[in-house]
């Protein structure tokens, strides 16, 4: 592949070592960020849904279940928003539960697939220097074979005398 083509470059990318553990960082910092989502949806969801008619998030603890459902798509429909204020905080806690899952999942998939890459790699090293190995060998016995034949060729050319092995001739 030309150094600069895509599938190159996302090649080198994904495979350094610098990636993995940035997509690490990642998957750290988005899950704090869920956290940090789930308790300020859960404590500013309480003063714009208590007071209103057929509320059903009325307390702190109500608030936290009901961020924890929705950030993980689970929605029981035990516990919702009835006002517009709420829906919209609804809506950044549900944009936050997937997108983080997202990025946790994206990262366990590159960790799998690193270690399956890493192990194809050792595989393949090792292949090579089998290969190697049997190349050298078989060049080697070719050389010996080879020297066998040379001499051979010498004794039938010349006469079979002077050879080693070769007596007085009776």
């Amino acid at each position: 592949m030309p150094p600069y083509s895509p599938v190159y470059l996302l090649r080198k990318l994904l495979g350094s070592e610098r990636w993995r553990r940035l997509h690490v960082k990642a998957s750290m910092w988005a899950a704090v960020g869920v956290v940090v989502v789930l308790l300020l949806g859960s404590w500013i969801i309480v003063p714009c849904e208590e007071s209103a008619p057929h509320a059903t998030i009325t307390s702190f603890p109500l608030a936290l279940w009901w961020s924890v459902e929705t950030a993980t798509t689970v929605g029981y429909g035990d516990l919702y928003p009835v006002t517009a204020a709420g829906r919209v905080i609804a809506g950044i806690v549900m944009l936050a539960g997937i997108s983080v899952f997202s990025i946790v999942t994206a990262s366990l998939a590159t960790w799998f697939v690193a270690g399956a890459a890493r192990r194809a790699r050792q595989v393949t090293q090792a292949v090579e220097r089998a290969e190697a190995r049997g190349r050298a060998d078989a060049d080697q016995e070719l050389r010996a074979l080879h020297a066998r034949f040379d001499r051979l060729e010498r004794l039938i050319a010349g006469g079979g005398q002077g050879g080693p092995g070769s007596g007085p001739h009776h």
